[in-house]
């Protein structure tokens, strides 16, 4: 990898509600993810559910940081809609990550972006 980093970020529609909007099942998809793509967790992944104010906005936020980076998603509880973020200066395979996202939520259109990151 001749680069700084690589940044996956996915949007993924209509995710299953009941997935999306369960703590506990946003865990083992983060910790499932981490070891997918051959990443190491620092910590526990963070999960916290935010914007009550907003029946469009709330849902549960993820933080889960790793030794070369960290995972960050927010799940939009009314929709299943999902916003998928994972940065890392260690290379991983983008079909992997991509993939544990499909089977894990089930979303029913995905669309995605890798970017290359060197300042």
């Amino acid at each position: 990898m001749d680069k700084w980093g690589k940044h996956l970020i996915i949007d993924a529609r209509g995710c299953d509600v009941d997935r999306a909007t369960d703590k506990e099942y946003i865990k083992l998809w983060v910790k499932t993810l981490v070891k997918a793509i051959n990443m190491k967790a620092y910590g526990d992944p963070q999960v916290v559910h935010f914007a009550d104010h907003s029946i469009k906005l709330a849902g549960y936020t993820v933080i889960q940081l790793i030794e070369t980076s960290c995972i960050t998603a927010h799940f939009c509880d009314k929709t299943g809609d999902a916003y998928i973020d994972i940065f890392s200066c260690q290379d991983f395979d983008v079909d992997v990550a991509k993939g544990v996202v499909q089977t894990f939520f089930n979303p029913e259109y995905m669309k995605s972006i890798c970017l290359d990151r060197d300042a």
